[in-house]
């Protein structure tokens, strides 16, 4: 699954606004004289010192990248080949369906990424096959089937004739209804971005930038950006057939992937460039009608990526949050009918309102319910009810969990099952934490931060017990988990305004890898503060309360305009001094440059400002290097880690010796887990008959795995009839011949389990964002 860009930013907002957190600053650099003569020719009017620190801070150490950071025009994408056979496979099985005449059907998703995805393969395919004839869509609802295949709409899809389907922004892991797909005749190709399954799918093609390495420029691609690439490898093999420029689809690339949680480098950020570009085209002159219509309706001009985030993004996530069912968004950002256009805009803002009073309402009940939770025993806020909107429960638990500081899960029972969605606070990773309980869940998919799960109803109790008690052994209380507000750069009142917003749009678009500069103001106040509820397009208030204000300092005693969203006045200390954490924006609406606010602390209380240390984790992760030539200063995690713990005891025996903790592991290899089960039946099978006796490590060693997942194993072969000894360094095996007592079948299979699990772990600690190890580690207190 994927959370969409807009509503992470707004949870961190609210995070950011906690009141137990500690301030943090990053330590000011100097960045040469060329970096900010070239700021300066980009921003004439500026010294350029600010935007030069960040684009310094955020590796541009050479003139050649920070052209291409700054001008797409320089910037040399890779070739959609760059994917190898699976292109080339995808792109014959589509020009054998062309010859033939088979029907082929674009199988998307409802969120933004989604649908966004639909789009470009609609509009990119239909260059080659005619549309409603041989090519169609089909987008799963979101309350009957959820994310990705299903058997159903298979089936369905089979019966009306289609004999291949192009997946986009799903399917990696489908396996069984890939299976499914195949015994009914019909070929998938499969453009997605998620998980990859450990085995190649049985596909025509899988292309799914996930096989890359990290560092690689399409890495991070999201469902609408691959799907842009299968196009583009179409248009390079068949160039005369195309009416329309690919180019022309740029607009919906950038909406996917702003809208999406990915990090914006490499082809990512010059996707979103490009495609910013086309899309403030269409308040001049429109191409896309549906797309005009929604950037008039959310008051924007389409030349930022908070026109997107903010305005084009939730919209479009609101109308399967409503009526579960997305499909006619397709025809809203592709339709060349203006009057078509404007009646299906109308309905998705109408969605997007009622999403607002809906997370309202729903947000209000779990407080409500949350009055008669004692908060000193829970770790892990999980509540059901059968009223609430299941639209909107990811919404929802992001607010309380960042509200209070501790994990919430909120869950929509029916009938026997209970479906929700869960978030994070204070970056504790809650895949792992929810995947704990995997044998009570009926379906679970998410990241470190976002989750989406089902389980039967019966087991929700044990459900909720399990997994506080699983967090109270790692962190104890988690409302005594200190939040961090970080800032990039110190600024005065006088500061804001019109050059310095130019120079931190230098860095746009942002996102994940390269955030929005979050500025520190010292020793200010408030003036001027007053709230009211937003009015949706018909005039009719909306239960979604925003606050202005005027932020002044010494500097600029007037003030300088800001908002503070969804948070009333009285949050605002007024008439003493403050600090606070501000994003400099420009409202489109009003004509004019504000602050949103993120996060504000009084001064009468005694607040300290810590000085974030540098190079605190040295990434080396797939790198073939000797450890001699690491740095000498560093403490070196050379074995792949499995669980978060042991990559918080590395980092702070580091911290300890105030020394860097260099990441120096190889990608973890990798094996089916029946043939481990073997290995382990072959060794046991040798040291019963040589009477030798084996150590723990050797074994880990062997086997690759870790010691619980090894005791694991030995307990399976105690049910084979062997015993076993343990002291605390060997190991003695001896096979008794004697028929076992217990279920063999589960204890083997338990320990299948865990070994699947461990090699999914260590492939996830492989592949981690650094940014993300880096905040998990830093913000989670032991």
């Amino acid at each position: 699954m994927t959370n969409n860009y807009n509503e992470i930013v707004l949870q961190n907002a609210i995070a950011m606004a906690v009141n137990s957190s500690v301030w943090q600053l990053l330590p000011e650099v100097e960045p040469p004289q060329w970096l900010l003569n070239a700021v300066q020719q980009a921003v004439p009017q500026s010294k350029g010192k600010f935007a030069a620190q960040l684009l310094w801070r955020r590796g541009i150490e050479d003139l050649e990248t920070l052209q291409g950071f700054l001008d797409p025009g320089c910037y040399q994408p890779k070739s959609p080949f760059e994917f190898g056979q699976e292109m080339k496979q995808a792109v014959r099985r589509l020009l054998q369906a062309r010859e033939t005449g088979e029907k082929v059907t674009i199988w998307g998703d409802f969120d933004a990424d989604g649908v966004t995805s639909t789009s470009v393969l609609w509009d990119g395919l239909g260059q080659f096959f005619p549309q409603y004839l041989q090519l169609d869509y089909y987008i799963p609802n979101r309350f009957k089937e959820s994310h990705g295949l299903n058997n159903d709409g298979i089936e369905k899809l089979a019966n009306q004739g289609t004999g291949l389907i192009v997946t986009c922004d799903t399917g990696s892991t489908n396996l069984s209804e890939i299976d499914y797909a195949r015994s009914l005749g019909v070929d998938i190709i499969v453009t997605d971005h998620h998980t990859l399954p450990p085995e190649r799918p049985e596909v025509v093609a899988i292309i799914n930038p996930r096989y890359f390495t990290e560092s690689h420029p399409l890495y991070h691609l999201s469902g609408v950006a691959v799907a842009y690439k299968l196009v583009e490898a179409l248009y390079e093999t068949l160039p005369d057939i195309p009416q329309e420029p690919r180019e022309n689809l740029l607009d919906l690339v950038a909406i996917g992937l702003i809208a999406d949680l990915v990090q914006l480098s490499g082809d990512c950020r010059y996707l979103a460039q490009q495609g910013i570009q086309k899309l403030q085209q269409q308040t001049r002159n429109p191409t896309r009608p549906g797309v005009a219509k929604l950037l008039e309706l959310c008051q924007r001009s389409g030349d930022r990526p908070t026109d997107i985030s903010f305005g084009i993004g939730p919209r479009i996530n609101a109308v399967s949050r409503i009526h579960g069912d997305a499909s006619f968004c397709v025809e809203l950002l592709t339709s060349r009918d203006p009057q078509r256009c404007e009646t299906l805009a109308m309905e998705t803002e109408l969605a997007n309102t009622r999403r607002k009073e809906l997370q309202k309402t729903v947000t209000e009940a779990v407080k409500r319910r949350l009055e008669q939770v004692d908060l000193s025993t829970t770790s892990v806020i999980v509540l059901d009810d059968p009223q609430w909107s299941g639209g909107v429960l990811g919404l929802v638990a992001g607010q309380i969990a960042q509200e209070y500081g501790r994990p919430c899960i909120i869950l929509q029972t029916d009938g026997e099952m209970c479906r929700g969605s869960a978030r994070s606070a204070n970056n504790i990773d809650l895949y792992e934490l929810v995947h704990s309980q995997a044998h009570l869940l009926h379906r679970f998919g998410g990241h470190p931060f976002a989750a989406g799960l089902s389980l039967p109803i019966e087991n929700l109790e044990l459900f909720r017990d399990g997994i506080n008690q699983q967090l109270r052994q790692k962190i104890g209380d988690p409302s005594q988990v200190t939040t961090t507000v970080q800032a990039d750069l110190k600024v005065t009142v006088a500061d804001l305004g019109m050059n310095l917003f130019r120079e931190l749009k230098l860095l746009e678009p942002c996102g994940m890898g390269n955030p929005v500069p979050k500025l520190l103001i010292e020793n200010c106040w408030f003036d001027r503060v007053w709230n009211k509820n937003i009015q949706d397009f018909t005039g009719r208030k909306v239960k979604y309360i925003r606050t202005f204000f005027k932020l002044a300092d010494d500097t600029h005693p007037q003030g300088f305009p800001g908002v503070w969203w969804g948070h009333p006045q009285n949050e605002i200390p007024q008439n003493e001094p403050c600090d606070v954490v501000v994003e400099l924006d420009y409202n489109s609406y009003s004509k004019d440059y504000e602050v949103r606010l993120l996060a504000v602390r009084s001064r009468l209380e005694n607040h300290q400002l810590d000085n974030i240390k540098q190079e605190q984790l040295l990434d080396f992760r797939g790198q073939e290097i000797e450890p001699n030539h690491l740095p000498s200063n560093s403490i070196v995690l050379a074995d792949c880690p499995s669980q978060w713990d042991q990559l918080h005891q590395a980092y702070h025996r580091a911290t300890k010796q105030i020394k860097p903790l260099a990441l120096a592991y190889s990608n973890p290899e990798t094996s089916e887990t029946e043939q481990t089960w073997l290995t382990l039946l072959g060794i046991a099978k040798y040291l019963s008959r040589t009477q030798e006796s084996a150590t723990w490590a050797q074994l880990c060693d062997k086997l690759n795995l870790s010691r619980p997942t090894l005791e694991a194993g030995l307990e399976a072969l105690k049910s084979l009839g062997f015993s076993i000894t343990t002291t605390a360094e060997d190991i003695q095996i001896k096979h008794n011949h004697i028929s076992p007592k217990g279920l063999t079948t589960n204890s083997i299979q338990r320990f299948l389990d865990l070994v699947t699990e461990e090699q999914f772990q260590r492939q996830y600690f492989y592949r981690v964002p650094l940014e993300t190890v880096q905040g998990i580690v830093e913000q989670t207190r032991w």
